[in-house]
C-alpha cells in the first residue's frame, strides 16, 4: 500500500480529520490533503510524530511485507551496537508473533535469537567496564572478579565450572538425530577435545570420516588435536607438518596450521601461516579470521603498532570488500585500532 493510503486509512481508524490530523502534527490541512493524494510525501521528520499519533512504528506507516520486515530487524542489529528499550521490546514482540508461522518461523527462530545475544552482547560491554572499574578499586574482593570471568569467557579453575558436559551432550543428540550432517560433529569433537576426552573424540572422529564429503584436511586437523590432547606433541606436531606439506597453498589448512601453531604459542610461525592463508584465499569477500588472529599475537607480542596496523587492514578489509561504512563491526575495529595507537605511545 502506498504512504498516503496508508495515511489515509490511519487517520480514518483514529477517528481524525484532514484538520485535525494537520493541527496535531503542527502543519497545514492541505499538507495532509497532498500527501493522501500523492501529490507530496511527509519529510522524514514527520514520520516520527505520524507514528506516535496513530500508536503504530514506523514500519507500519509503509505497510512493509513480513520479509521486508525481517530484514529490516536484522540489518538494524548489524548497524547499531545497542537497540533502545522501546525498538527491542517492538522487535521482540513480532519476532514471537512470527513464531506462529510456518513460513517465516525458521528465520524468526534465528533472528530472535540474535535479537537476545545482540543485547547480551551490549550488556556485557557494559558489564566489563564497570566490572574493571569496581576491581581496580577493591582488587581482593571476588563478586566482580566473577561477573568479568563470566563477560569476557575467562578461564575458570574450577573443573566442575570449566568442563563442557553440557555442550558435548547437546551436539552428541544432535549428531544422533542428524547422522548425516557433518557440521554438529565438528562442534562435538572441538568440546571433546577441549576436556581432554580423547577416546570419545576419536571414536567421533572416525564416524565423521565415514561420511561423504568429510573433509580430508579436517578431519587430520582433528586427529592432530587428539594426540596433542593426549599430550603427544611430537605426533600432532609430525600431522601438522605432514599436512602443510601436503597442501602448501591450501588457505584451509594453512588457516589451521596458523591456529595450531598459536596455540602452542609459535607466534612466527603462526603468523606467517595466517598471512599466507590470507593471500591464498580465493573467495571474496574475504574473512577477517586471518588478520584477527595475527592482530591478537602482535598484541600478545607487546608490538602495538603492528597490531594496530593490522586492524588498520580489518577496516580496509571491511570497507572494500565487505562495503561497509557504518556498521558495529566497523566501528569495531575502529576503536580496536585506536586503543592499540594509545597503547604503543605509552
Amino acid at each position: 500500500m502506498e504512504l498516503g493510503k496508508k495515511i489515509r486509512q490511519l487517520r480514518f481508524k483514529a477517528g481524525l480529520t484532514q484538520e485535525q490530523l494537520a493541527e496535531r502534527m503542527g502543519i497545514g490541512a492541505q499538507s495532509v490533503s497532498k500527501w493522501e493524494n500523492a501529490v507530496s510525501m511527509p519529510d522524514i521528520t514527520s514520520l516520527p510524530l505520524l507514528a506516535e499519533i496513530f500508536g503504530v512504528s514506523i514500519d507500519d506507516l509503509f505497510d512493509l511485507s513480513t520479509e521486508q520486515r525481517l530484514n529490516r530487524i536484522e540489518n538494524r542489529m548489524d548497524m547499531e551496537e545497542e537497540l533502545p528499550p522501546d525498538v527491542f521490546c517492538e522487535y521482540e514482540d513480532y519476532l514471537q508473533f512470527q513464531l506462529g508461522s510456518e513460513q517465516y518461523k525458521k528465520r524468526a527462530t534465528e533472528l530472535i535469537a540474535y535479537l537476545y545475544w545482540h543485547r547480551m552482547n551490549a550488556a556485557a560491554k557494559k558489564v566489563r567496564r564497570y566490572a574493571k572499574d569496581a576491581i581496580r578499586r577493591s582488587p581482593s574482593e571476588k563478586g566482580c572478579q566473577w561477573m568479568l570471568n563470566m563477560a569476557e569467557n575467562h578461564a575458570v579453575w574450577d573443573w566442575n565450572i570449566a568442563n563442557h558436559s553440557k555442550a558435548i551432550d547437546f551436539y552428541r543428540g544432535l549428531v544422533e538425530s542428524n547422522p548425516e550432517s557433518r557440521l554438529p560433529y565438528a562442534y562435538l569433537l572441538d568440546n571433546l577435545i577441549a576436556d581432554h576426552r580423547t577416546d570419545e573424540a576419536e571414536e567421533v572422529l572416525n564416524r565423521l570420516c565415514g561420511l561423504e564429503g568429510a573433509n580430508p584436511i579436517t578431519t587430520q586437523v582433528y586427529r592432530a588435536y587428539i594426540a596433542l590432547a593426549r599430550f603427544d606433541e611430537p605426533a600432532a606436531d609430525r600431522m601438522m607438518d605432514e599436512l602443510t606439506e601436503k597442501y602448501p597453498d591450501d588457505s584451509i589448512c594453512l588457516f589451521e596450521a596458523a591456529q595450531y601453531n598459536a596455540m602452542k604459542c609459535d607466534y612466527q610461525k603462526a603468523i606467517e601461516c595466517y598471512e599466507r592463508s590470507f593471500a591464498n584465499e580465493k573467495r571474496r569477500p574475504r574473512f577477517q579470521d586471518e588478520l584477527h588472529g595475527i592482530a591478537e599475537i602482535y598484541e600478545i607480542m607487546g608490538d602495538y603498532a603492528n597490531a594496530a596496523a593490522t586492524w588498520d587492514r580489518i577496516i580496509f578489509l571491511l570497507r572494500d570488500e565487505w562495503g561497509m561504512t557504518e556498521e558495529t563491526a566497523l566501528q569495531d575495529a575502529q576503536r580496536e585500532k585506536a586503543r592499540l595507537l594509545e597503547k604503543a605511545k605509552n
